[in-house]
């Protein structure tokens, strides 16, 4: 089978509307700030009535479809497996990924609407997120397309999909075909509340995968460990290779049993949404082209560093310029 996609993603179909707000507006409308809650079609409803006159960006998302885009963007040559909704949201998501040159593989179902993230970002650059999944909550057995993953060199699997029965069915599915046709595996943990609640079905996925992602708070409530020193170390132990997040402080690879520490890049934070999505598109990329987890990490660390230094997660500067500045420098 000819490997024509590096790397294919599975995960939610979201649609991102971020908008800056004050402590004070956060309150008024009974907004807990920092926090990432999962709400119901009529609240999604709500919000979006709420806040149809304000000056909010839209892009298409979810945590690894942001991973996917950084990826493309890198010049990498992605697909994506989600489930959209058959409405005006739906549609502007594929156009959107049509227009990033990532092969999109999604229904439209008419049985939800497509799932948005409101992300409220205070001067502080500290993220609340309210969460519907609505129509990517029905991700199923019946959405895994075989032939995408056969044809793929990598798959990467975000870990919100563990929080349904039906798409942490889906995804175990997807690691058998992976399996059988010698497509590598990676998976991220995404939130300390995949690995308090969902963590039987995160770990049979972990026991299978080629590669891992993680911060720190998420390694210690995965492996239970005091340190992230100690979480890092039993994840090594129990894992082929591990990438753990340390925010401001940079980064930690185990790489065929070889332990790397990628310095940080320091910048002036102002909104660290899909600050780690990027930092796994951009190492996946860096370790799909070279093979070598050094110069993945320092451009995962770059990359990623430049994503918090502006407002959203989609780069508003040159990727491929970016891309260039750190392999030629590591050259």
């Amino acid at each position: 089978m000819n490997k024509d996609i590096e790397l294919c993603g599975l995960g939610n179909g979201l649609v991102d509307l971020q908008f800056l707000a004050t402590d004070d507006e956060l309150i008024n409308w009974d907004i807990q700030k920092g926090a990432m809650i999962l709400i119901d079609i009529d609240k999604r409803n709500e919000l979006l009535n709420t806040f149809r006159n304000k000056d909010i960006h839209k892009v298409s998302g979810g945590s690894a479809a942001n991973t996917l885009i950084c990826f493309a963007q890198l010049g990498g040559k992605g697909a994506y497996k989600t489930v959209l909704g058959n409405d005006e949201l739906g549609y502007f998501y594929a156009q959107e990924f049509k227009e990033l040159g990532i092969v999109l593989n999604a229904e439209h179902t008419e049985s939800a609407p497509t799932g948005i993230c409101v992300i409220f970002i205070t001067p502080d650059s500290e993220r609340t997120l309210y969460t519907c999944l609505a129509a990517t909550a029905g991700f199923g057995k019946k959405n895994i397309n075989e032939d995408v993953i056969s044809r793929s060199e990598w798959i990467y699997i975000e870990g919100y999909k563990f929080s349904e029965p039906s798409s942490t069915e889906a995804i175990h599915l997807a690691v058998e075909l992976a399996k059988k046709h010698n497509t590598k595996i990676s998976v991220t943990f995404s939130d300390t509340f995949v690995t308090e609640l969902f963590k039987d079905g995160l770990a049979k996925v972990v026991e299978n995968s080629d590669l891992i992602f993680c911060n720190e708070t998420e390694a210690i409530s995965y492996t239970g460990k005091k340190s992230a020193r100690e979480a890092f170390e039993s994840l090594c132990d129990n894992a082929k290779n591990v990438v753990m997040t340390l925010g401001n402080k940079g980064s930690m690879i185990c790489w065929d049993n070889i332990i790397y520490s990628i310095p940080p890049y320091e910048v002036s934070a102002i909104d660290t949404t899909g600050a780690g999505d990027s930092f796994a598109g951009a190492f996946l990329y860096g370790i799909i082209k070279t093979g070598d987890p050094l110069l993945s990490g320092k451009l995962a660390s770059y990359i990623s560093s430049q994503i918090v230094s502006q407002m959203g997660p989609r780069p508003k500067f040159d990727m491929i310029d970016a891309r260039n500045k750190i392999i030629n420098k590591l050259n």
